[in-house]
């Protein structure tokens, strides 16, 4: 075993869970044991948000500029560590190290927008009438608890962490069992940079955390990023708890190319939103829509995604479940008709025999009715449909249940608007396979790729992580009385 057993965080402090059931932490990229990870019970939990709530009260009441401070020092602390926590995240994941640096890249520019908070939430004062004036403040919410998955061992979290503490709140991390080591890192260079003891706390644990966390009455919010099937129950659970939820869920993201598009741009950006991170992301460009005539376009995709090989540039899928899932989902593909042009299955790395990984995977001639059509395969696969118009192709991309993405390649400005305006989907790239937005805009999908209101990233995540309250005063006498008194 590479690493120590992983403990949970509490107060400060990593410390043994209550119960003695572990799950193994396996490396993707080779099969190698990296450590052991405890399945907290739900006295963990409340140990975690004791520590929590008796932290609260003095870090929500230190002056939003003081608490910021923690994370300028943070990230430059994640900065000088990028090469550690990009080659751990790379072990626990099986992305690649370029994926993973380019994830700790994102972690800092994600502190940098939490560092900027104190200009977001002066609040507003106006005078109302004479004499009279309000005023409005964000205030912290409490102990609020954040469940992360796999796919972005430090993003993810750094996505929720960094907003609702610098905002005043104390945090429960729940990260996904199958990558701990990251979270657990994160936590100890967020007390280097000064963050008190009970402000940052990890549990970690599978659903029988998960549901104690929706479930626990000092818990005032939760959000979730996963499975659309889970964040459905997450939400249903916390909200009916009387807690503020934001449950991120899947996606079938997809890409419209139309006959004009840039053969090669269009090309290296497909292959790149389909691969990218072994396609276990939910901005993966899943699905795509050829408009007419593209044929020259889908062998230089096919050209391009020749060109990305497992093991080298491209990254293992998480586990040996998730690999035979997507064989599958390529396999029956090929049963009902479909065309497999680029064929990602049966792949072993040399030195490497025990990793799980799978190939780039181009498949042509889908129908709307297969399940690669349809399902999130989150693999690096790409399955081509082809139509005659551009309505046909929005028809297919607004039937899909979800609404992360969609993207569209052309020259043409006005159909690219006219895409824009009736794509149903909360993040649309024109000539971009991956249309994450930058700091300060936020990420947030539509229809069953989001549960609750608001984004979780961004300007909008302020009003997540805070409830407003509003200030009336008059202290001159002589203003008298009027209908507003």
């Amino acid at each position: 075993m590479k690493y120590t057993p992983v403990q949970n965080y509490i107060n400060g402090k990593f410390v043994a869970a209550s119960t003695t059931a572990t799950l193994d932490v396996i490396s993707p990229l080779d099969g190698t044991l990296l450590s052991t990870v405890p399945m907290s019970a739900s006295a963990d939990l409340d140990a975690a948000v004791a520590s929590a709530k008796k932290a609260f009260p003095s870090w929500s009441k230190t002056p939003i500029k003081e608490r910021v401070q923690v994370f300028f020092k943070y990230k430059f602390l994640l900065e000088k560590h990028l090469e550690e926590l990009a080659q751990l995240g790379s072990e626990e994941n099986g992305k690649t190290y370029g994926e993973s640096v380019a994830e700790i890249e994102k972690c800092i520019e994600l502190t940098e927008f939490a560092t900027s908070l104190p200009q977001l939430v002066t609040g507003e004062v106006l005078e109302v009438s004479r004499g009279v004036e309000c005023r409005t403040e964000h205030i912290a919410i409490g102990v609020v608890a954040s469940i992360v998955p796999f796919n972005f061992p430090s993003m993810v979290p750094t996505w929720t962490m960094p907003n609702a503490i610098a905002l005043g709140n104390c945090m429960i991390m729940k990260p996904s069992e199958k990558v701990p080591l990251s979270c657990g890192r994160l936590a100890e260079l967020l007390k280097e940079a000064g963050l008190p003891d009970g402000v940052f706390n990890i549990v970690h644990g599978d659903v029988e955390i998960v549901n104690a966390i929706c479930d626990h009455p000092g818990i005032e919010a939760v959000s979730f990023v996963g499975s659309t099937k889970v964040a459905k129950l997450v939400y249903q659970r916390a909200t009916a708890n009387l807690k503020r939820c934001l449950a991120l869920g899947g996606a079938k993201n997809h890409l419209m190319v139309l006959p004009d598009a840039i053969p090669g741009m269009t090309a290296q950006n497909v292959a790149a939103s389909m691969s990218g991170c072994a396609g276990q992301r939910c901005m993966a460009a899943s699905a795509m829509i050829g408009v007419g005539n593209i044929d020259h376009i889908i062998d230089k995709i096919c050209d391009e995604a020749r060109k990305i090989i497992p093991g080298q540039n491209l990254g293992a899928v998480i586990n040996k479940v998730s690999q035979e899932r997507i064989e599958r989902y390529i396999t029956e593909a090929e049963q009902q008709g479909a065309k497999i042009l680029v064929d990602g299955r049966n792949i072993k790395v040399t030195g490497k025999e025990n990793g799980t990984y799978v190939g780039p995977t181009v498949i042509d001639y889908v129908t709307s009715q297969m399940s690669v059509a349809t399902e999130e395969i989150f693999g690096p696969v790409i399955s081509i449909m082809r139509t005659n118009t551009v309505d046909e192709a929005l028809a297919i991309e607004n039937a899909n249940p979800y609404g992360n993405a969609a993207s569209v390649f052309t020259q043409n400005g006005g159909m690219a608007r006219y895409i824009i305006d009736r794509a149903s989907a909360g993040m649309i790239g024109v000539n971009v396979g991956v249309p994450v937005p930058r700091e300060p805009f936020s990420f947030g999908g539509w229809n069953e790729s989001k549960f609750g209101v608001g984004d979780i990233t961004g300007k909008s995540s302020i009003e997540f992580w805070t409830k407003l309250k509003k200030t009336t005063t008059k202290w001159n006498a002589e203003a008298g009385v009027n209908w507003m008194s």
